[in-house]
């Protein structure tokens, strides 16, 4: 600290900077993600909604390739496997596209690009595992 403005030569300065609440948030949620159980659970919870998602697809008889790495998950819609960018290319852009839109009115935001991932939260429990698998399966039937 004794590099920081006024005493130092670093001038830092921001909304919440230096804030008591911002500052106990935060290393309340440091201290949190210290316990390995955290992650498991991330990874439990990435995987249950990839696979609620690749059973909606095949139920609709739609293709679908899914990846999944502890609290992030991607999706494409292509019928071969995706391991590169070349490969990622190729999947149905206009089908993600309509697949977006169709979870953005069911009240699931994902990210806008099938090039982007999704994450998972502490915050996800079972009610929204079932909530996204309900609305994937909605908007699969209809792509």
């Amino acid at each position: 600290m004794d590099q920081m403005a006024p005493t130092g030569p670093v001038y830092q300065a921001g909304t919440l900077s230096g804030n008591p609440i911002a500052m106990r948030a935060g290393l309340t949620t440091l201290e949190h993600l210290t316990d390995p159980a955290v992650y498991e659970a991330l990874g439990s919870r990435s995987h249950a909604l990839v696979d609620a998602l690749a059973n909606e697809a095949k139920n609709a008889g739609v293709a679908l390739q899914t990846s999944v790495v502890g609290g992030m998950f991607g999706f494409y819609f292509a019928e071969h496997t995706v391991n590169s960018w070349e490969e990622a290319e190729t999947c149905d852009r206009e089908r993600f596209a309509s697949f977006f839109h169709g979870m953005l009115e069911a009240g699931v935001y994902l990210p806008p690009s099938p090039f982007e991932a999704c994450f998972t939260s502490t915050a996800h429990g079972d009610s929204e595992v079932e909530y996204f698998q309900a609305a994937a399966g909605s908007v699969m039937k209809t792509l």
